[in-house]
């Protein structure tokens, strides 16, 4: 979906301290074969401290940088990807009631890693649906240290990381202009993170931990007739990447850094950037490697490092790229427009 006239005006963070990958091998919480093999460097872990506390703190830092005040606000879209808070409770709401009000609608959008790329495309649709609104403020946060779930065998090639961003899109002018976002999806492959596990009772009530290392395992020892999906999400992946440039308007090329999600170098280099013909120093990997897989942020926390650390520059494009349970496969472009004065 080409997104004319629609700009990235702040961005915000917190990334809590980092738990080292060496450490956690010397106190048996991560296989020593797999940290040799993945090259993870750290994973960021927030303690005690709940996500929308987190989401609340990125959430101010990005009006801040936008220079704007709640009142310019017309939506709030809040993502995660593990449990929030009490069950039955918006975290929406903590950031409604702390920030922006309630004359701002506020929901949730469940859609796993990719979250905040549905957030774009929903809120850009939004937004130019009625001259009025001007602005949306979109927000992800994750706090993976709970019980029913392991962070560092959350999936093979993947250990989670705690943190927030958030990130204010708008129709008047921004750091970065959003040039395309759009999504695919491959059903058929929907039994991948669900195989072996009763669909009812949900596995969250009934004491089951998650746990995506064994669902895989067992969706290869059982493949389901189409099974053959998993062969053709790489040229899915390529073909969604051709559309988000193509609306951008460049091609593979142009693009300066490919920012996907934070997985081992192997899975970027070989599914992601062989695949485009882009070496692996063009993705994001160095900085994910030191923070882990942080759900639904890492593609915006890796923009805003970009930005931080001097990497672009006034006109480079930057792809934007995702993939979660569904199968779904996201990707977005944003072209820098200046380096904003928050950067220094």
């Amino acid at each position: 979906m080409r997104t004319p006239d629609m700009y990235l005006s702040g961005i915000g963070s917190v990334i809590p301290p980092v738990f080292p990958v060496d450490r956690a091998v010397a106190e048996g919480l991560y296989p020593a074969l797999e940290a040799e093999v993945h090259e993870f460097l750290g994973v960021a872990l927030a303690g005690e401290r709940p996500a929308p506390d987190m989401a609340l703190e990125a959430a101010r830092t990005a009006l801040e940088r936008a220079d704007t005040g709640p009142d310019s606000f017309s939506l709030l879209l809040y993502t995660g990807t593990w449990h929030q808070g009490p069950d039955g409770w918006p975290p929406q709401a903590y950031l409604q009631r702390h920030l922006l009000g309630g004359r701002v609608p506020a929901m949730s959008v469940r859609q796993g890693c990719n979250g905040l790329f549905d957030a774009l495309e929903l809120a850009a649709c939004y937004l130019r649906a009625e001259p009025a609104r001007e602005s949306a403020l979109l927000v992800a946060a994750d706090n993976y240290g709970t019980p029913m779930i392991d962070r560092w065998r959350i999936a093979p090639g993947v250990i989670a990381g705690d943190a927030a961003v958030a990130l204010t899109i708008t129709k008047n002018t921004g750091f970065a202009r959003l040039l395309s976002v759009t999504s695919t999806a491959a059903p058929a492959a929907e039994e991948l993170h669900r195989s072996g596990e009763p669909m009812f009772p949900p596995t969250i009530t009934d004491g089951r931990p998650q746990d995506f290392t064994a669902r895989l395992d067992h969706y290869r020892a059982n493949p389901p007739a189409e099974a053959d999906v998993l062969a053709r999400i790489p040229g899915l992946l390529l073909e969604l990447v051709e559309t988000a440039v193509a609306e951008a308007g460049i091609t593979i090329a142009d693009l300066a850094k490919v920012a996907f999600e934070t997985r081992s170098r192997e899975i970027i280099e070989q599914r992601v950037m062989v695949p485009l013909g882009l070496d692996v120093s063009k993705s994001t990997w160095e900085f994910g490697r030191r923070i882990g897989h942080c759900g639904a942020a890492d593609q915006f926390l890796a923009l805003e490092h970009l930005l931080v650390s001097g990497e672009l520059v006034s006109g480079d494009h930057v792809l934007l790229l995702g993939q979660a349970p569904g199968v779904v496969l996201s990707a977005g472009v944003v072209q820098v427009l200046e380096i904003p004065e928050w950067t220094v």
